[in-house]
């Protein structure tokens, strides 16, 4: 078993910046990947990136240059850094950790994005 918790979000104007940071209770060396997925209010929950074991990062297009995923394995610790934030960006942002068993969820931090 892994928890996840996440922190960092809140209000920002846009144009602004968040860094979300997501603790995990165990070593994250032992994931297969680690990544950060969304949902906003009335819609599907989406990835937003994703770092797997090598290091190999992913990014949603609709984030792409404005969002940078990284991990340090000494703190077992997460990071989302977010930048040129819009308010389309305002939603729940979720850390998940992947082993070979299963797939782990924090409960969620929310970013708002206001115009």
């Amino acid at each position: 078993q892994v928890q996840l918790v996440e922190s960092g979000g809140g209000l920002v104007q846009a144009g602004g910046s968040l860094r979300l940071s997501c603790v995990a209770s165990r070593s994250i060396l032992s994931m297969n990947d680690m990544g950060w997925y969304r949902q906003a209010p009335g819609k599907q929950r989406e990835l937003v990136a994703k770092i797997i074991s090598d290091g190999i990062t992913t990014y949603a297009d609709s984030v792409k240059d404005r969002v940078t995923i990284s991990r340090d394995t000494a703190k077992n610790t997460l990071y989302l850094q977010m930048s040129s934030l819009k308010p389309e960006d305002t939603a729940v942002y979720y850390c998940t950790a992947r082993d070979f068993y299963q797939t782990y969820w924090g409960p969620g931090t929310q970013v708002t994005v206001s115009s």
